[in-house]
Parts: structure tokens; sequence; C-alpha cells
């Protein structure tokens, strides 16, 4: 409790360098903990929706005649589909309305407090979800995503808490390191995961055991905020906190003169990066049959380049300015996508090649963006920056999921195709509009 007590009591002052990198230090952990808690569970929820014999609510085909067989697993899938897509899209329906109150909180009340909260509400969800998937549950499921989602402000009040300790000089290569952490939770996230539902390397393993230990990382985490994090708030924001303010910040965000162009761009990624990232599972089960194992291996992959390339990569080029790495990497992933589309189903390998594109385009992308967002806003401002931030991307996160569950009805590519047109839109917005003169010098 001492402990406790003196992390609470300390008092709001100036930093020295010392404790920045401790700050920084727990947060890299934080975010790696987080991370590996929640790709844990990457390979696992389209398979729990599409395996029809051992995922949720199991079919018996056996009173189906041969000749009607294709149809009626068509049909189940499709159905399966679509309640798989508007699983993932009330994650961030309630994250729209969850987070910009929490980045009020944060701002109002300290990054701790908040931090710790939106981490409890985490854990919570993933016992939800084990259990829902337990006792097949549809119903349950849902009730996790949406409490979590609402919740799950944490890697937002990271960022915040990044820039508070950051210099302008600092800032891109903290983002990246925070990256990196990302990175590297993405690559043993997702391979742990797939080994974790697959019972034939262990015969108790199941669809539920992720969750599972999703859950104790998530407690370790909690325990290590509350006794190692240093609170990072300085200046006290005394505005009001409304719980509708995600609706006020899409708003706002468009009205402000520095960040709109931001913005907009920032909604356009967000449309097309969560159409890739929700449906390439199901691309990759209808395509190459890849099993909840094998999806777990191949994000794995993804995960080493991604932190490769903001752990090192990005931190090699932060003389050069983010607006030009945004030119030319926004272009570069939708590039990506379309090329993902077309290796055989008999050429894994070639996947397997083209892959790293997509990491490395992103993991350039994503921190510079993060640099150019926050820097269009002063100190006092940063938790509600990244908090209207955040409520573009849930927005942009809550539509795609619905709308590429009727788009791979026409084809398993077209989803792929939706998400290189609505990236290709976000680099033309950047490329025409945006000036540097719109960031707050």
């Amino acid at each position: 409790m001492l402990a406790l007590d003196y992390l609470r009591a300390m008092p709001e002052k100036n930093l020295n360098d010392s404790q920045r990198k401790k700050i920084l230090a727990t947060l890299l952990l934080t975010v790696f903990i987080d991370l590996l808690g929640v790709t844990i569970v990457i390979p696992i929820v389209a398979p729990l929706f599409l395996d029809l014999k051992n995922g949720l609510m199991p079919l018996d085909f056996t009173g189906i005649a041969p000749q009607n067989m294709a149809i009626a697993m068509k049909e189940a899938i499709h159905h399966r589909t679509i309640i798989y897509a508007f699983l993932i899209a009330s994650f961030p329906l309630a994250q729209f309305f969850g987070a910009p109150y929490l980045g009020a909180l944060a701002d109002k009340l300290g990054r701790k407090k908040v931090l710790i909260v939106s981490l409890i509400g985490t854990l919570i969800g993933y016992v939800l979800f084990a259990v829902g998937v337990h006792y097949n549950l549809i119903w349950l499921l849902f009730v996790s995503r949406i409490l979590d989602g609402f919740t799950g402000g944490n890697i937002a009040i990271v960022f915040s808490s990044i820039a508070d300790i950051s210099t302008p000089e600092t800032k891109t290569k903290n983002f990246g390191l925070i990256g990196a952490a990302f990175g590297l939770g993405f690559i043993i996230g997702p391979y742990i995961g797939g080994k974790l539902a697959d019972p034939s390397l262990v015969s108790w393993f199941n669809y539920e055991t992720p969750y599972i230990v999703s859950a104790l990382l998530c407690a370790i985490n909690i325990i290590m905020v509350v006794y190692l994090y240093i609170e990072t708030l300085v200046v006290k924001s005394t505005k009001p906190i409304n719980l509708f303010q995600g609706f006020i910040n899409l708003g706002k965000a468009f009205s402000m003169r520095q960040a709109r162009i931001l913005f907009t761009v920032v909604f356009f990624l967000t449309l097309g990066f969560t159409m890739f990232t929700t449906f390439f599972q199901v691309f990759l089960i209808d395509k190459f049959k890849f099993t909840q194992s094998s999806v777990g291996d191949y994000f794995a992959f993804i995960g080493i380049f991604i932190a490769f390339t903001q752990g090192f990569l990005s931190r090699k080029l932060t003389k050069i300015p983010s607006a030009t790495i945004l030119k030319i990497t926004g272009i570069g992933l939708a590039l990506a996508f379309i090329i993902l589309t077309l290796p055989p189903a008999n050429m894994l390998w070639l996947l397997y090649l083209a892959s790293p594109l997509i990491a490395i385009n992103q993991g350039l992308l994503s921190p510079n963006l993060n640099t150019l967002v926050s820097n269009s806003a002063g100190p006092e401002k940063q938790g509600e920056i990244a908090g209207i931030n955040q409520s573009i991307q849930s927005i942009g996160q809550a539509i795609p999921p619905i709308v590429a569950a009727y788009l791979v009805s026409y084809g398993q590519s077209f989803a792929l195709y939706g998400a290189a047109a609505l990236t290709f839109i976000a680099w033309l917005v950047f490329i025409l509009f945006y000036h540097k003169t719109e960031e707050l010098k």
C-alpha cells in the first residue's frame, strides 16, 4: 500500500529524464501485454463462426440431401458471416461513445486512474467472451464486445501519455517504440492464440482457451500499471464531460483548421484498413483453407515485419518529414492490398512473399500519422485530440465489417478491393489538401 500511496501523492511537476524513461518503459510493457492479449484472439473469431462443426452454433447436415448440401453450407456460412460482421462492428460502435468519454476523463482526473478502469473493462470482456463461447451464447459475446469497446480506450490514453512526456524531436521516435511493442505483441499473440485453440496440440485446448489466457494477461497489466506507472498529466482540463462527446467530436474534428484534413485521412485509412483486417481472415479461410492455427502463424509472420518497421525502420527515418513518409506509404498500402489478391490458391508462398508490403507501409504510416495528429493540438489538449482521433477511428471501424460482409458474397477478393479503394482516397486527400502549415507551431 505504501507504493500505491506514494504514486497517488506524487505532485504534478515537470518530469526529469529518468522519470520519462521509466514512464516510457512502463508504457512499452503495457502496450506489449495489452496487444498480446488482444492479438491472441485474432486467429479465433472468424474460424469460431465459419467452423460449421466445432465452432459456435454447430450444425448437423446429416438430414440434407447430397444435391442440396452445397447450398445449405453456403447459406449457413453467409448467415454466420453476417453475425460475425455485426459482432466485430459492435466493439467500435461502443468505443465511439466510450473512447472520447475516457479521453476527456483522462484529461480531468489523470491518465493512470482511467487507464486502470479501461483495463478492468477489457478483463471483464475477455471473461464474458470465454463464457459465451463455452455456453454457445451469442448475445453474451455481443455484451462482451460492447463492454470492452466502451472501456477500451487504453491505447488512446497511452498515446496521450507519450505526448505528455515527449518533445517535438522525440515524439515520432517514441510513437515508433510503442509501435514496436505493438509489433512484438503482434508476433507472439496470434501465434500463441492459434496454438491455444488447436485441440490437436493439447486435448483440452479449444476456442475459449485464448480468451482465458488474455484475461490473465490483462490482470497482470492492471497490476503493473497500478505499481509502476507514474502520472504524466500536468495541466488538468476543466471542461465538462459528455457521454455523447463522440457526436460532438465528429463535428469538432472537421471544424478544426489544424486537424480537419488529417482527420479526413484518418477516417478513410481506418475504413480501408478495417475492411482488410476484418475480412482478411475470411479470405484466408475461403481461398487458402487456413485453420485457426495457420491464421495465427500467418499473422505472427506479419508481426515480425511490423516490429521491424516500427522498432527499427521508423526510427532510422525520423529525419524524413512525417508528411513525406505518408505520401509514399499511403499509395504503397493501397497497392499492397491489390497485390494480396493475385497469388493463386496453390501458390501460398506468393502470399507470404507479398504480405510484408502491408506491414512495412502500415508500420511507417501509423506512427507518422499519429505524430501529425498530435502536433495539431497543444499539450493541454492531447487527451482531447486523442479522444477525437479515436472517435473518428471508431466510426471508421464500425462501418466496414457490415459492408464487407455483403461484398464477400460477390467474391472472396472484394473486401480487399474495397480496402484498396478507400486507402487510395485517403492518400489522395492527403496529397491534395494537407499542408504542413496546418500543424500547430
